[in-house]
């Protein structure tokens, strides 16, 4: 399905042209028909020789109502540069003419109306000013056809040089991710609220949950129609009418877009490539307010230039546009900048979700550059290495690319060893490039090496603790784990994790310390001392290294006395059914201190089971 779109000054015969073609008053206001202006978007469609149908959306020629006409050219596949006989090009030709080629439309025929008003010699001087003003421009190659609404000449001609066109045009891109901009809101009694828009990327169904931004109301599919046809399915590229339930009109406007649930943020920065246009008499400064249009939405912004201080006419420049309220919009949307009077420029997003970035920055403007131009390859990197980690889902969010694009890069990448992957392949899966994981990798083995300074008698670093030193989702950091000891990075023993060249080596004091602690629990194995002045890190080193066992707080065994006690206790339940911390004291010629310490501490290791005064085996 394609989308037509009309253009061009005031009263030059849009609307009139387009009711010859269709037979359908595009005018649908009250206001409209009394005036003979197009004030707002106007909807056609138009049967080809070919058998397609295509959409027209006819626009508001008046320079008061560019953003109306902005509002519906965002989206169409061919535009109808509309041009009287008896005026010729005016103002708004100009203007309309410049936002086309703001948004890159490429195929076009300049249609000069009103042929019937004027003799041949106007006609051709008409159409050579045409020529040169199209000159330069991306509809410099259009057909020019002049036609009359009123008698019906030339027509024929519009509607099969339309479908011949059409022909070598590429339909909407599908990646999965629909997108409707809405461009008209209003109720059908019976049905409730209806929106209109151009679905783009993606297909809609009738049932399907769908949600509204930047407001994220929620709302479900009662129906679609297409050129007033019921369909069960919209496909990209159509105008489409979605019947919503569960939302007013009033929960919505002109610039929101219903897309499926939780994939698109809004955002209030968009990284983008900015043209001025040539017939600006005033350079763009840094910092300059303007009016930000992309698709159907209208927001106010603030421009920041990332290399100049200022934007000559006809130059362009990397900026990062800061908008005064959130939008839903994409890498690859196209964009218009106005002033409060005229049409200043546009260009492309190239990153909607981006960081502040510092101006004349080398980095940030070939990062920006590798994602405006290069392949899926380089528009993955360099999208990552502007944001990283990303999970796979954000990354497709924020490349636009489709998903099958998206995997193929991706085992390109891993092949090359470009690129780290966290987690099985998903939506979740987390992406690092080679050069963002190996800032992680720096990070990591800095703070476990400070870790190790810090507690040189330690033998690592906890899992718990090195996690809440990284900024990488919590559920990732087991398999970042992983990766990094199978980089040999980190080595890992159960629940601590430490540098593969880390070594405990006590000093000749600390060696001594360690020995006259060790040496009185071995003298008396069952009744060890219960006051130390033993060195707490010390302390945690032998418990860890399980040269003694810590029973209780005063409580100390060495751990080969620890053990016995253990087997002894258990050969004892198992032979007499229970024991008594009466009969541990007696067995081990100890006092009941030690022996009830020694009782709970099995309790709490689930050896043994208190019943009454006895204890049993669990």
């Amino acid at each position: 399905m394609f989308v037509l779109g009309t253009a061009g000054h005031v009263d030059h015969g849009k609307s009139r042209l387009v009711e010859a073609l269709t037979g359908i008053d595009p005018d649908r206001l009250t206001e409209e028909k009394e005036r003979g202006m197009t004030i707002d978007l106007g909807f056609a469609w138009l049967k080809l020789p070919s058998g397609r149908e295509v959409s027209i959306v006819d626009v508001p020629g008046h320079e008061r109502f560019i953003k109306n006409m902005l509002a519906g050219v965002g989206g169409i596949d061919l535009a109808l540069l509309v041009i009287a006989a008896d005026e010729g090009v005016m103002p708004q030709t100009r203007e309309h003419l410049a936002i086309l080629d703001l948004l890159r439309l490429e195929k076009g025929i300049v249609v000069i109306t009103k042929k019937d008003l004027v003799d041949q010699e106007l006609l051709e001087l008409v159409t050579m000013e045409v020529k040169e003003v199209i000159a330069g421009t991306a509809l410099a190659p259009a057909p020019i056809i002049g036609v009359s609404a009123v008698t019906g000449e030339g027509l024929p001609e519009l509607v099969a040089t339309i479908d011949r066109l059409l022909d070598a045009t590429q339909p909407k891109r599908d990646v999965g991710r629909p997108r409707l901009p809405i461009d008209r809101v209003f109720t059908i009694a019976g049905f409730g609220t209806v929106v209109t828009g151009t679905l783009v990327d993606g297909n809609l169904m009738v049932g399907q949950e769908v949600e509204i931004l930047p407001s994220r109301f929620k709302a479900r599919l009662r129906g679609l129609q297409t050129h007033k046809r019921k369909v069960e399915t919209a496909s990209p590229g159509s105008r489409v009418a979605a019947n919503l339930s569960g939302l007013s009109t009033a929960q919505l406007e002109r610039g929101d877009v219903l897309t499926t649930p939780d994939w698109l943020r809004p955002t209030k920065v968009v990284d983008v490539k900015i043209e001025l246009l040539p017939r600006v008499t005033h350079p763009l400064r840094h910092n300059a307010e303007i009016t930000f249009h992309s698709n159907a939405l209208e927001a106010i912004g603030k421009v920041r230039l990332l290399e100049k201080e200022k934007l000559e006419p006809g130059d362009r420049s990397w900026a990062q546009i800061a908008l005064s309220r959130p939008v839903a919009v994409v890498k690859g949307d196209l964009f218009v900048i106005r002033s409060s009077k005229d049409t200043l420029g546009g260009g492309e997003i190239v990153d909607a979700y981006p960081r502040r970035h510092r101006r004349f920055q080398a980095s940030t403007i070939q990062g920006l550059a590798a994602r405006e131009k290069g392949g899926p390859n380089d528009i993955l990197l360099a999208t990552l290495e502007a944001q990283e980690p990303l999970a796979m889902g954000e990354l497709l969010t924020r490349s636009s690319l489709s998903q099958s694009e998206v995997e193929q890069a991706i085992e390109s990448l891993l092949f090359e060893s470009k690129l780290v992957m966290l987690g099985d392949k998903g939506s979740h899966a987390l992406l690092f490039s080679s050069t963002g994981w190996r800032r992680l990798t720096d990070k990591v083995t800095r703070a476990v090496g400070r870790y190790h300074q810090q507690f040189p008698l330690r033998s690592g670093m906890p899992k718990e603790e090195l996690k809440s030193k990284l900024t990488i989702p919590p559920g990732s950091f087991p398999a970042a784990v992983q990766q990094l000891v199978r980089d040999g990075a980190l080595a890992e023993a159960g629940k601590l994790v430490y540098l593969p060249s880390h070594r405990i080596e006590l000093k000749k004091g600390q060696q001594a310390a360690v020995d006259a602690f060790l040496r009185p629990l071995t003298q008396n194995p069952y009744s060890p001392p219960s006051e130390t002045t033993m060195d707490q890190e010390l302390l945690e080193l032998l418990i860890e290294q399980r040269k003694v066992v810590k029973v209780a707080e005063n409580v100390i065994f060495a751990a080969s006395a620890y053990d016995e006690m253990v087997e002894r206790v258990i050969a004892h339940v198992k032979s007499h059914g229970k024991i008594t911390v009466a009969e541990v004291r007696d067995l081990f010629q100890t006092s009941r201190k030690y022996a009830l310490a020694l009782m709970e501490h099995l309790d709490e290791q689930k050896i043994t089971r208190r019943v009454g005064d006895e204890r049993v085996l669990r």
